[in-house]
């Protein structure tokens, strides 16, 4: 029984072109995730599941497993959850699953540990990266725009709203037998993980890019 950390890594990208192997200071996008998970001293096994040749070389440099993703579950509409999926059938036993994003340049070893730790102490099923996210927000109505997460006749101050989180999308830390279960990132008790808000960006743009190169190069903690 293992903690194994799996980066779905597919070579096809319409917003950013080749987007796991672009680079962000000095390293692939594939790469900063697979040593942040090398990094973790919780995780036994880093795995990168991918279709692509080049993304698969360089996972191997980077000392991660590789496992070979059909094409069918590399598409635009493929799930993460299918990609996941996919690389469980081919690892036989663990004990739990940490999903990793590349696209998520910053994750934190230390991040990842303690998810790992609340989950094997029973704590949650789940732990997902997350941000708090004390706004208020709105969307379209019959008659005009109105509050989801308020109610807009009554103005709270921010330290009195209720709290709530916004995914960062950078990890999930699950029991891989519940995974394969319900098939789906999020079943059981989930909790969040709180991360750096400053770091929690996600790479789905040039511009997103380009400011997670700033950080990078401001050399604020950035991993």
């Amino acid at each position: 029984m293992s903690v194994v950390a799996v980066i779905p890594a597919r070579g096809g990208s319409k917003g950013v072109p080749g987007k796991n192997l672009r680079r962000v200071g000095g390293r692939s996008l594939v790469a900063r995730a697979i040593d942040a998970a090398r990094t973790s001293a919780a995780i036994d096994r880093v795995v990168v599941s991918t279709d692509d040749a080049a993304i698969a070389e360089e996972a191997a440099r980077c000392g991660a497993e590789v496992v070979r993703r059909p094409a069918a579950l590399a598409t635009d509409e493929a799930s993460s959850e299918a990609a996941l999926l996919h690389a469980l059938g081919q690892l036989g036993p663990i004990e739990l699953l940490v999903f990793l994003q590349a696209t998520s340049p910053f994750i934190e070893p230390a991040d990842l540990d303690d998810a790992v730790g609340r989950v094997r102490a029973g704590e949650a099923d789940v732990v997902f990266a997350a941000i708090a996210t004390p706004v208020f927000l709105w969307q379209p109505g019959e008659t005009g725009w109105q509050g989801i997460n308020h109610d807009a006749a009554v103005r709270l101050r921010r330290q009195d709203a209720p709290p709530q989180v916004a995914e960062t999308g950078a990890f999930y830390v699950m029991r891989a037998r519940g995974f394969l279960e319900a098939r789906h990132r999020f079943f059981g008790r989930v909790v969040p993980a709180l991360v750096d808000e400053h770091l929690a960006i996600e790479i789905d743009t040039e511009q997103h890019l380009l400011l997670a190169e700033a950080l990078a190069g401001a050399g604020s903690g950035t991993t």
